[in-house]
């Protein structure tokens, strides 16, 4: 039993997915060839390839910079206060609404800058804060 417990396993894990996958490294290797990835340790690589997955959020905080704000102003020391309230996966969240993914690129979070703006709106009790992702702008209505 155990031989062929071995040998099926070997089979769906290797040998069915043998040629997909060399096909696949082939053309992935044309692209990013090989010699460029070996300056880099496994764990380096994993966070160049996946981004950040934990973050000191008050280092986000600092990075933040304002437009129609200051650090003071009373909306975004309720927005910070608000904000490291948060469960962790609450504060993810946030994050991909504002950048459009759950993590920071391998520069880390000291190198992530957004910006906090107010979109100057007549009545802003009428408007949800949004953003944009491509300049990782806050638009966050008094």
């Amino acid at each position: 039993r155990k031989e062929y417990v071995d040998l099926y396993v070997n089979y769906m894990f290797n040998k069915s997915v043998q040629k997909p996958f060399e096909d696949f490294m082939q053309g992935f290797l044309r692209g990013c060839p090989a010699r460029n990835w070996k300056m880099f340790f496994p764990e380096e690589l994993q966070v160049l390839l996946q981004g950040h997955t934990t973050f000191d959020w008050r280092l986000l905080e600092k990075n933040v910079t304002y437009r129609q704000y200051r650090r003071l102003d009373k909306t975004i020391r309720n927005f910070w206060s608000v904000f490291h309230k948060l469960p962790e996966e609450e504060k993810k969240k946030f994050l991909a609404f504002l950048s459009g993914s759950d993590r920071i690129t391998g520069y880390g979070l000291e190198h992530f800058r957004f910006r906090i703006a107010d979109p100057q709106v007549e009545n802003p009790d009428e408007v949800c804060p949004y953003a944009s992702t491509c300049y990782f702008i806050l638009f966050l209505p008094r």
